[in-house]
């Protein structure tokens, strides 16, 4: 991914998200554009509009860490989006080697240590799986691989959430706020990109992406991103039916660029109960076929 033209379209995008107003600045009459104007922006971060405009025609390289904190005051950058503001600065500066995972989590290249699937499959009450920046599942306990069986089930979608969320009919179903995490999953792999920007899968994912899914296309070129380590989802199983789960994501210092996550349910509600058949369910399931997991 070029990384010029990640800069330009990031601030860009974040520049016209700006009000005059949020900014403290009157409107003015006559404005040509969305948001706030370069000159704005140059005269909040305490630079000069020649300077501005260098770095939002994607020349980050050099800029100190004094500047890109004052651009991102000036644009109201919030954490996830600053962290990536300074992953392409770094990206600019060649240094990003230096701060990427040393090795590739591709589902392919990556299997878990014995001692990791022991803990995932140690973890009953809620599903519990590892993922990577591309959201491949790579490792999952029982509960998750019943609770993502519509994931696991078509070849092409090879375990990956973004694909079923953009390629698969069947995520409609299991997403009952399909809208909302679509734009979450898109903003994951915008964060990744932004992290490891000659990552070359994950190019071939994007690229595959926004070929097959105008919904993903639409939402790529908006340039959000975001963290994605607490909340509360809404899914809807067709074994158990409707599931609130609150999640955790967890970053593995021992394994970098992977997140091990684990979904819970209220206890007393009808959601924990749910996980209790869904794991009634998945027990049933691999008795059916027991040399297999029903991920296979």
């Amino acid at each position: 991914m070029d990384n010029q033209e990640e800069v330009r379209e990031f601030l860009t995008s974040r520049r016209a998200k700006i009000t005059p107003e949020q900014a403290g600045l009157p409107a003015g009459p006559r404005r040509r554009v969305p948001g706030l104007r370069r000159s704005e922006v140059a005269a909040l971060a305490d630079v000069s509009v020649e300077y501005y405009a260098k770095l939002e025609r994607g020349n980050l390289a050099g800029a100190s860490p004094a500047v890109l904190e004052a651009v991102a005051r000036a644009l109201r950058l919030d954490d996830a989006e600053r962290a990536h503001l300074l992953n392409l600065a770094r990206a600019a500066d060649g240094t990003e080697a230096l701060t990427r995972p040393r090795r590739r989590r591709t589902k392919d290249q990556w299997k878990p240590h014995r001692s990791l699937q022991w803990t995932l499959d140690a973890i009953t009450a809620g599903p519990a799986f590892v993922r990577n920046g591309h959201m491949d599942v790579l490792a999952a306990n029982q509960l998750a691989r019943a609770f993502y069986v519509d994931v696991y089930a078509p070849p092409g979608n090879r375990a990956n959430l973004a694909r079923f969320q953009f390629l698969d009919p069947a995520s409609r179903r299991f997403y009952p706020d399909w809208d909302l995490l679509a734009d979450v999953a898109v903003a994951i792999l915008r964060t990744e990109a932004g992290r490891n920007p000659h990552d070359k899968d994950l190019h071939d994912l994007v690229g595959e992406l926004s070929t097959r899914s105008d919904a993903f296309r639409t939402r790529w070129g908006a340039h959000n991103v975001r963290h994605h380590g607490t909340g509360t989802k809404r899914f809807h199983h067709h074994a158990v039916g409707e599931l609130t789960l609150a999640f955790e994501g967890l970053e593995m210092a021992a394994e970098p660029g992977l997140t091990l996550t684990i979904y819970t349910a209220e206890p007393g509600s009808s959601s924990e109960e749910g996980l209790r058949l869904l794991a009634s369910w998945a027990a049933t399931q691999e008795a059916i076929s027991p040399t297999r997991h029903i991920s296979s």
